[in-house]
C-alpha cells in the first residue's frame, strides 16, 4: 500500500499567485510532504506562502530568480536531506492532476523503474507548447541520446537512490533535458506513464514554447563550440 508520508513532492515556484494555493492545498489534503521553493517570486506569492503553517510543507526561498533547474536542485537537496523514500517534482502553475502523483510513483514502489516521467497527451497540447516540447524532445535525443516522449514533462518522480545521483547543473529550462541525460549517464531505469493535463490560461503562458525550445538549442550549440 502507498503511505503518502513516503513521498515529497517538491513545488517550484515563480510568480505564482492565481494557483499557488490551490495546488498546495490539493496536495496538502492528500498528505504528502511537501517541499516549495520560491524562486524569487515578486508577485504576492511570498505572502500567500505565509499561511501554511503545516509541520509536513517546508518553504525554501531564493532571494532572485534563478531559473526553475536552481529551484529544482534546492528542492531535491532538501528533500534527501529529510530521508525522503520516493521524490516527485510538481508544477505550480495548476496543469498536474494531484491523483497522477500514484500513477507516476507506482513503479518505483513495485521497482520496475528508478525514475518515472509523466506522459502528457501532445494532441490535447496547445500548438505553440507542442511545438516547443517537439523540439526540446529531438533536442534531448541529438545532444543526450535518449529517447522519450515528453522529455519537457515537470511531474517526475524519483527513488531517493536515483534523485541523489542525479546532478543539477544548467539553472533554466534546460534542466528537464538535462535531468534525462543525468539517468542515461547513471545507468537508471526510466519508464514514462501517461498522466492528465490541465490547461488554463496560466498554464498555457509558461513552461517550454517554440522560443524557449530555441533559446535552448543555441545555448547547446554554443557550449558544444567552446569545447571544441
Amino acid at each position: 500500500m502507498m503511505n503518502p508520508r513516503n513521498i515529497t513532492i517538491i513545488v517550484p515556484v515563480y510568480n505564482e499567485e492565481g494557483t499557488i494555493i490551490q495546488v498546495i492545498n490539493e496536495l496538502n489534503e492528500r498528505g504528502y510532504d511537501i517541499i516549495i521553493v520560491d524562486d524569487g517570486s515578486t508577485d504576492s506569492t511570498p505572502y500567500l506562502l505565509q499561511k501554511f503553517k503545516d509541520d509536513n510543507i517546508k518553504i525554501y526561498r531564493h532571494v532572485i530568480n534563478r531559473g526553475l533547474g536552481a529551484a529544482l536542485k534546492t528542492g531535491i537537496e532538501a528533500a534527501l536531506s529529510k530521508k525522503a523514500s520516493y521524490i516527485v517534482t510538481f508544477d505550480a502553475d495548476g496543469q498536474h492532476d494531484p491523483d497522477d502523483i500514484k500513477k507516476v510513483c507506482k513503479p518505483l514502489i513495485d521497482d520496475k523503474a528508478d525514475v518515472v516521467i509523466g506522459k502528457r497527451n501532445f494532441g490535447e497540447m496547445p500548438l505553440s507548447r507542442n511545438i516547443g516540447n517537439f523540439i526540446m524532445n529531438i533536442i534531448t535525443l541529438i545532444f543526450y541520446g535518449v529517447k522519450v516522449s515528453d522529455s519537457q514533462s515537470g511531474l517526475r518522480a524519483f527513488t531517493r537512490s536515483a534523485a541523489s545521483k542525479i546532478k543539477i547543473n544548467d539553472r533554466g529550462y534546460g534542466v528537464s533535458s538535462e535531468i534525462i541525460s543525468e539517468i542515461k549517464r547513471r545507468g537508471l531505469r526510466l519508464k514514462e506513464v501517461p498522466i492528465k493535463t490541465i490547461y488554463t490560461p496560466e498554464t498555457i503562458s509558461k513552461g517550454t514554447n517554440l522560443s524557449v525550445g530555441i533559446r535552448i538549442l543555441v545555448k547547446l550549440i554554443i557550449n558544444m563550440l567552446k569545447k571544441l
